[in-house]
Parts: structure tokens; sequence; C-alpha cells
């Protein structure tokens, strides 16, 4: 099982290769392609982030103490970031989520592309993440 920080280095290296934005928002746009489709029954009000522009939703499992993440959204490239969020994150312990600085987001230069909206956007689906790590964790995982 990779760290967090080794999955985040694989995120930097795989936009290092393109200079361009256009197609930095290409490979965005194709990460949330490949995803697999939120199951229905999880696109409901409860996991509706607040604080984005768009619709994203967020379920979260846990499974040997390790949270499982999913989600879809209804914006192509919002859709794309919530998947980076979800590689890096997905499958690592409450502490590890809590205790993880993102730094793959300045890095890939995601925060000075994103509007403001979907800046916003972007730090409230952490936020959400890191209140099922916490929620979790209360529930002594």
């Amino acid at each position: 099982m990779k760290t967090i920080n080794e999955l985040q280095d694989e995120v930097i290296e795989e936009f290092s290769d393109f200079d361009d934005w256009m197609d930095k928002y290409q490979l965005l746009i194709d990460l949330g392609n490949e995803q697999q489709p939120l199951d229905e029954k999880y696109k409901n009000e409860q996991n509706l982030i607040d604080g984005c522009q768009s619709r994203v939703w967020l379920q979260c499992d846990i499974q040997d103490g390790r949270l499982q993440f999913q989600a879809e959204s209804d914006a192509l490239i919002v859709k794309g970031i919530v998947t980076l969020l979800i590689k890096v994150l997905t499958g690592h312990t409450p502490d590890e989520i809590l205790n993880a600085d993102l730094y793959f987001i300045e890095q890939i230069g995601l925060k000075e592309h994103l509007s403001p909206t979907r800046s916003n956007g972007l730090l409230a689906m952490i936020k959400q993440m890191r209140m099922y790590a916490l929620a979790f964790k209360a529930k002594g995982y």
C-alpha cells in the first residue's frame, strides 16, 4: 500500500508531463471519465457537498479501518478533481487522512488555475473527506 505522499508524487509526475493548462484540464476530464459511476442510491441529499457550484456527491465507507471514497459530479472538471482526491486519500486510515498535507494541489498548479467557485468547491471536498475521517475516528476506527 502506497503512502498518501507517494500517491501525491505520482499525481504530480503525471501532471508534469504537460506544460499547457488545456492539456492538464483534458487530463482531469479523462480521469473523471475513467471513474466508476456512483451507485444511484448514494446520489442523495446527505452525500451532496455544500460549497460546490456543481453537484458533487461523496460516499464514504470504512473497510478494515481504512476509508473508501466514491464520488460523482455533474461537471467534468470537478469530477476529475474529486477523482484525484480519491486516488490520493482512499484506502487510508482516518489518522493518515487527517494528518495529510495535500501539497499536490499546489504543486500541479491546480489552485491558481481554478475559478474561485471551483477553488471553494475543492476546499469543500477536502473538508468533507476530513469530516468523514474525523467521524470514523470518533467511532473508534
